[in-house]
């Protein structure tokens, strides 16, 4: 007799972005020319004061466990980040340091999720928000949105998503796969369904903030209604801005109520993050910020490189975005007239195979039809891998 699988891991698909990520580096090591475009993490190395900060921090011994939710030090850097770019107060109560933005969410999900309540998600959406719902016994509400609307929901689509089941609505801007963000008017527009349901928590998750060129500042939904404090849980982290993926540390500012359940789940799954990192994060934090214009700057540059060559594909068309660091373009007609393709799925292995670049199916986003990539490598890469599908569409159209 095999041993039973728990029903919330059935349920749960391996993550499509590490599939596609891992079947490059297959085909790599055959020998094949791949160009990956799957992954989402900058291609800039940490900044050397940052990686100084976590040399000092081995050299004095702080290589021992801290505290469930952070260290006082990281807490405190956190606090001054909020006040200082963000114009929003918090103490340190209402503070965690978890290992990655990641690990923020899946404790808030299961410091709030009972069986059977409803989570509204965006729809594209990262790919992990449905499933960490799912983990938390929840259920995903997913909100359609189309390219006309700029893949953005809106407050009607909001308000017909909810429901007496309804605990806790997903905001992320700019957006994992779009790279759309919300305008002040539509963060106030859906703020004030929210603040008719003052049951319901909202996250905004804010990881891209600092990738983001759009007309107008970057606002966050408690910029906008800071009225709704009690209710919103602002998560963020150091991977994206400081180009830290593999140090694991990200952070949640909310309610100190829900910080103390959510530091609660933390205490008894990981504990706390890396010591080390957490140094490091407070030197990214509190230190020199240039590095972060500097990358914005490269992402912007390859962004208005990269959206007209796509749109120049046959049959492709795709959305400037307002930040981040990926593409969603439109492969909708190019899987009509390809031959054999049927969705995007079977494009993404046809591509990998044909032209030697990964992309992820844009079903793994709640977007099918489309692909995403991430523009997080050198120019030269890029063209080369637009190139070649280019080539290998042209042939076999």
């Amino acid at each position: 007799m095999s041993i039973e699988i728990s029903h919330r891991v059935s349920q749960i698909k391996p993550s499509a972005t590490l599939a596609i990520a891992a079947k490059a580096g297959e085909l790599k090591a055959q020998g094949k020319d791949i160009i990956s475009l799957a992954t989402g993490e900058p291609d800039f190395d940490t900044p050397e004061h940052i990686k100084q900060a976590a040399y000092a921090a081995i050299a004095r011994g702080d290589t021992k466990y801290t505290a469930v939710g952070g260290t006082v030090e990281l807490r405190q850097a956190v606090v001054d980040k909020f006040k200082s770019e963000n114009r929003l107060e918090f103490n340190l109560n209402e503070i965690l340091i978890s290992a990655g933005a990641k690990q923020c969410l899946y404790n808030l999900m299961q410091a709030i999720i009972n069986t059977g309540d409803e989570v509204v998600i965006p729809s594209p959406y990262w790919v992990s928000y449905p499933d960490m719902v799912k983990l938390a016994d929840g259920f995903p509400v997913i909100i359609n949105t189309t390219l006309e609307q700029s893949f953005k929901i809106n407050a009607r689509q909001l308000e017909g998503a909810i429901s007496d089941k309804t605990r806790l609505v997903i905001i992320n801007s700019p957006s994992n796969p779009t790279g759309k963000a919300y305008s002040r008017s539509e963060l106030m527009a859906l703020g004030e369904v929210i603040r008719r349901h003052p049951r319901i928590a909202v996250v905004s998750d804010d990881i891209y903030e600092h990738i983001y060129w759009g007309e107008h500042e970057y606002l966050t939904l408690l910029n906008v209604c800071p009225d709704l404090r009690e209710q919103v849980i602002t998560l963020n982290g150091v991977s994206k801005a400081y180009s830290m993926t593999g140090w694991r540390i990200g952070y949640a500012a909310g309610p100190e109520r829900i910080i103390k359940e959510m530091r609660k789940v933390q205490g008894q799954s990981t504990s706390n993050p890396c010591s080390i990192s957490q140094a490091a994060a407070v030197a990214a934090l509190s230190g020199p910020q240039n590095y972060i214009e500097m990358m914005r700057e490269a992402f912007k540059g390859r962004h208005d490189r990269v959206i007209p060559a796509l749109n120049k594909l046959p049959g492709v068309s795709c959305e400037p975005a307002d930040g981040a660091f990926y593409a969603l373009p439109s492969f909708i007609q190019t899987i009509k007239d390809l031959p054999g393709i049927n969705n995007d799925i079977e494009l993404a292995g046809w591509l990998l195979e044909s032209a030697g670049v990964a992309m992820v199916p844009g079903t793994a986003f709640g977007a099918p039809g489309f692909l995403r990539l991430s523009y997080a490598t050198s120019m030269e890469n890029l063209e080369t891998a637009i190139a070649r599908i280019d080539t290998a569409l042209q042939a076999a159209l």
